[in-house]
């Protein structure tokens, strides 16, 4: 027999990039009967201003639609545009029945506030999740449209061999597009969940009891190994920049000698969130068909 030590246990590594392959083929499928009805899925990307910063995302979101069955315009307007003349556009986008789906590229210059375009865009055509109706129909159970972040990081979870029902579950960090929809989420599918934030007292004292834990705070390191139960699921959807290198919210070394899943950033939630996003535009899509479909065959019109 060998003096030689066993490897510990190291953590599964979550393949976010396989999940959105699997996801994008079925949205392929779903894609192509809708065009076959002719109502062909298509989206429109836009962005103000300076597009450097969003350049990569958009270029990521139209390659992905290619492959989705999705079609994806990309429009760009000046910055000096005002916030009115973006809502009259957005207006358009709404009425038009060609268009499905509306995505709000950001940043945004400094005059132009972001939620106002969210809440401007129709909520059958909020592919992004964004609308306050999209997000306020999660506390009623109402899946639809979810903020594609939220739902990409619920439905990893649901990859693994963990049963929902009574999972105790720790979120944290609490925004509104993430932390908060990702709890009503669980909720909804039964795990028991709390969520952390900047004035709770001991976030190691949850995130230690529970069999579940994700993270989305932006602030790289901040779980670390020993703030986690052992053989726990840790789903990191912080994405952050340190010397050169993309990394998420956990020191992805120390967890992974915990953990027993464990998700890669990037690789992880990304690829799946944008896979989540392209499964919107179909849903919305079919949607929209339908509420033609039921307002055109009512008697009178």
């Amino acid at each position: 027999m060998s003096g030689a030590r066993e490897a510990a246990p190291r953590a599964a590594v979550i393949d976010g990039r396989a999940i959105a392959a699997r996801m994008r083929a079925q949205t392929a499928t779903e894609a192509g009967e809708l065009q076959a009805q002719g109502w062909a899925p298509r989206l429109v990307s836009i962005s103000v201003g300076d597009t450097s910063a969003a350049e990569l995302y958009v270029r990521n979101q139209q390659k992905h639609a290619q492959s989705a069955g999705v079609a994806f315009e990309a429009r760009s307007y000046d910055a000096d545009i005002s916030l009115e003349q973006l809502l009259g556009i957005i207006a358009g986008l709404n009425g038009d029945p060609r268009v499905n789906g509306i995505i709000i590229q950001r940043p945004l210059p400094a005059h132009i506030p972001v939620k106002a375009l969210q809440k401007s865009v129709h909520p059958l055509k909020d592919v992004e999740g964004m609308h306050p109706a999209s997000i306020g129909n999660i506390v009623y159970n109402d899946l639809a449209l979810g903020p594609c972040t939220a739902v990409a990081a619920v439905e990893i979870l649901k990859t693994l061999p963990l049963p929902l029902e009574g999972l105790d579950v720790t979120v944290i960090g609490h925004s509104e597009i993430v932390g908060k929809p990702i709890a009503f989420l669980l909720m909804g599918l039964g795990a028991t969940v709390t969520v952390c934030h900047h004035m709770t007292r001991s976030v190691a004292m949850h995130s230690r009891a529970a069999d579940a834990v994700f993270v989305a705070v932006g602030k790289p390191g901040l779980v670390r190994g020993d703030m986690l139960k052992p053989g726990a699921a840790l789903i990191d959807i912080g994405i952050n920049q340190v010397d050169g290198r993309t990394v998420g919210d956990a020191d992805f070394e120390s967890c992974a000698a915990v953990a027993g899943w464990i998700t890669p950033v990037p690789g992880g939630v990304g690829p799946v969130t944008v896979a989540i996003l392209m499964h919107n535009a179909v849903l919305a899509t079919r949607m929209q068909m339908q509420h033609y479909r039921e307002s055109y065959s009512r008697p009178g019109v």
